[in-house]
């Protein structure tokens, strides 16, 4: 029988330099977390170490950080992904200026567990020891740690060591299981090269299952890596997942490429970004309040960017206090709903607050825009179905995924399609088909928008061309450039067919009281064009002889023409050349009476057939081609099989533009 597999929880410590963070993770583990020569010869700790520890059925993965102020950068990107913290404070020195950072830095980023590890007790007096353990309750009260264990230590003497890693064990024995949203995500926090293996990289995975093998979205480069090896501390292995730190050997991109603060994630589930919407919360100790359009670094993930800050609900933020903002960013990153972050100021350095995601992908807002600011703030409800009717709202008409939502709504990915049905079900999505097989959801509010919209441009079509009994859907379309989908736009124009708003067929439209505005002049002229085209037969007269004995008038033929194309009394065959209604339905019938025994005609018999020259049977039987009524073989051309039997096909009134 196969043993369970272990818990897995990552555990990060915090706390002032030389309070004795390293030296404790050597004694609990044995293992060194300073690996790189400086942090020897300089004996303080410089950049992330790792390390980790078996107890109770819980494999803990240990994240040493610097704790020396200039390096709260390198500490921040150790803090991603922590389920627990220890707080470490040395006996001999008490609570110091970044143990108070790093309590503030964790409780923005929104830990729930841990414990406090009291240090070098053996170079402190009793009475001493209880004074900086009340000043250590002090410090705790109304965070995390309030109330957590505080535990006496000495790496040097071993003094409380076992006591500590049993606390541990039951903490992470304890401690509830994240929420997993299902999709593979790991922030990259170092990036070196095995020889003979290529691009490491390393990060603590922060959802979802990654395997030897996969295919994975490298972030914000977007550029497609695969899985070529997978270790855990030292130990290849198969499959990582959540919880877990990992090693992963890419193939697809060179080790100089890549850099903390990049991402890796699941085909299709991260996207960069340079904007996020937010809610923001303001550290109590700030020194100022927080301002619109002010610059600060913003620690997201293991990266660190320069974001300016437009607060959408007030002018500022007062220290303790809470707002909505949307974060301008240098350079892209990638981000999910609800992901917290850190933000410091960029001279003096220092937190200043902190805050969650709550558009991980945002459109830029303005603070004057009521309805959209309240929208992003419904972002902040604690249901899964109303983040996601607030979040495809944010999409407007561009296509989504599953992991889009999964990304932008925090939704499970097992239970997204069970949300968007029921979100169809409620009508909050309207099915719009985009082909014969394709359609796509949009948001009913989005729908009623476009169609809005399409309205008004229709009216302002035939307000430009008010001899037009029609408006092309091609003009439609190019009124709506920020659309970019005729597919969806000619989907919303057939919603309001069917409901009657608008009258027309596949090829042009018009609202539904619409007529066509001309003059006496202008009708005289028009049922002139329609005598001779009634005169000419199947012998038409020529466009541009039309415009020439129109005169002034002649700029109104081409309007004038369409117009009895959309009554239907022409039929335009071909750009510029059009046939009285009879005469194009006698065209068909002699076609058809003369090919109903199965039999193929030529274009010279063709002419003599319709009793015209070459310059217009050739149209013509393109145009039979064209409706289907024909299909040509070679020089010859039979009844097209669809209509064997004799019958004719439906000419249409009008061919669509080039």
């Amino acid at each position: 029988m196969t043993p369970p597999r272990p818990r897995q929880r990552v555990l990060g410590t915090a706390g002032h330099i030389d309070h004795g963070k390293t030296a404790l993770v050597r004694a609990l583990t044995g293992i060194d977390a300073d690996r790189l020569p400086e942090e020897k010869r300089r004996r303080i700790t410089i950049d992330l170490g790792f390390s980790f520890l078996d107890v109770d059925g819980t494999h803990l993965a240990l994240i040493d950080v610097p704790g020396h102020e200039r390096f709260v950068r390198n500490m921040l990107a150790g803090a991603t992904g922590l389920d627990l913290a220890m707080l470490v404070v040395a006996a001999d020195d008490s609570v110091m200026p970044q143990t108070r950072e790093h309590l503030d830095i964790l409780r923005l980023l929104g830990l729930s567990g841990g414990l406090v590890a009291l240090t070098k007790c053996d170079l402190a007096a009793p009475e001493w020891i209880a004074l900086v353990e009340d000043e250590i309750r002090d410090l705790a009260r109304g965070s995390f740690l309030e109330g957590s264990p505080i535990v006496r230590t000495s790496a040097a003497t071993g003094m409380g060591i076992e006591e500590l890693r049993a606390r541990l064990g039951a903490l992470a024995a304890t401690s509830p299981e994240r929420p997993d949203p299902g999709p593979f995500r790991m922030a990259i926090d170092r990036a070196f090269t095995v020889a003979g293996h290529g691009t490491v990289v390393t990060g603590t995975v922060a959802s979802g299952i990654v395997r030897v093998g996969d295919d994975l979205e490298w972030l914000p480069e977007m550029r497609a890596v695969r899985v070529r090896g997978l270790q855990q501390h030292g130990r290849s292995v198969e499959r990582l997942g959540r919880g877990t730190r990992a090693a992963i050997n890419l193939v697809g991109v060179h080790h100089a490429e890549v850099h903390r603060g990049q991402e890796l994630g699941a085909p299709g589930y991260l996207r960069p970004t340079r904007r996020l919407s937010a809610e923001v919360r303001v550290s109590p100790d700030a020194l100022r309040p927080l301002a619109s359009r002010s610059r600060h670094r913003l620690h997201l993930g293991t990266a660190q960017v320069l974001a300016t800050i437009a607060l959408l609900d007030s002018g500022a933020i007062e220290p303790g206090g809470v707002g909505l903002a949307q974060l301008s960013l240098a350079e892209p990153v990638a981000a999910v709903y609800g992901e917290p972050f850190v933000l410091r100021a960029e001279s003096p350095p220092a937190t200043v607050g902190g805050g969650r995601v709550l558009q991980p992908t945002a459109r830029r807002v303005r603070r004057r825009d009521a309805a959209e600011v309240a929208r992003i703030g419904r972002m902040g409800d604690p249901g899964p179905m109303g983040r996601a009717a607030v979040a495809l709202m944010a999409t407007g008409l561009d296509p989504w995924t599953t992991r889009d939502l999964v990304r932008e709504a925090g939704l499970n990915e097992s239970e997204a399609p069970a949300a968007i049905e029921s979100l169809a079900a409620g009508g909050i999505l309207v099915e719009l088909p985009l082909g014969p097989r394709r359609s796509t959801r949009v948001p009913v509010e989005r729908v009623a928008d476009l169609e809005s919209r399409i309205l008004r441009v229709v009216g302002r079509l035939h307000e430009a061309r008010p001899r037009l009994s029609t408006v092309r859907r091609p003009h439609i379309a190019s009124a709506l450039p920020d659309i970019g989908n005729e597919a969806l736009i000619a989907a919303v124009i057939d919603r309001l067919l069917s409901r009657g708003e608008l009258v027309g067929d596949g090829l042009a439209v018009a609202l539904r009281d619409f007529r066509p505005r001309l003059s006496h002049a202008e009708g005289k002229l028009k049922e002139t064009i329609a005598a001779a085209y009634r005169a000419g037969w199947l012998a038409p007269p020529d466009v541009a002889e039309l415009t020439s004995r129109a005169g002034s008038r002649a700029s109104l033929v081409p309007e004038l023409l369409a117009l009895l194309v959309d009554e239907g009394r022409l039929v335009e065959l071909s750009h510029g050349l059009y046939l009285d209604r009879d005469a194009e339905a006698e065209l068909r019938r002699r076609t058809a009476e003369r090919l109903a025994d199965g039999s193929s005609v030529v274009m010279a018999e063709f002419r003599d057939l319709l009793g015209v020259t070459r310059r217009h049977a050739v149209p013509y039987g393109e145009h039979l081609d064209r409706i289907g009524l024909t299909r040509r073989e070679g020089d010859a051309r039979r009844l097209a099989s669809a209509f064997g039997d004799g019958g004719t096909a439906e000419a249409p009134t009008r061919i669509p533009s080039p």
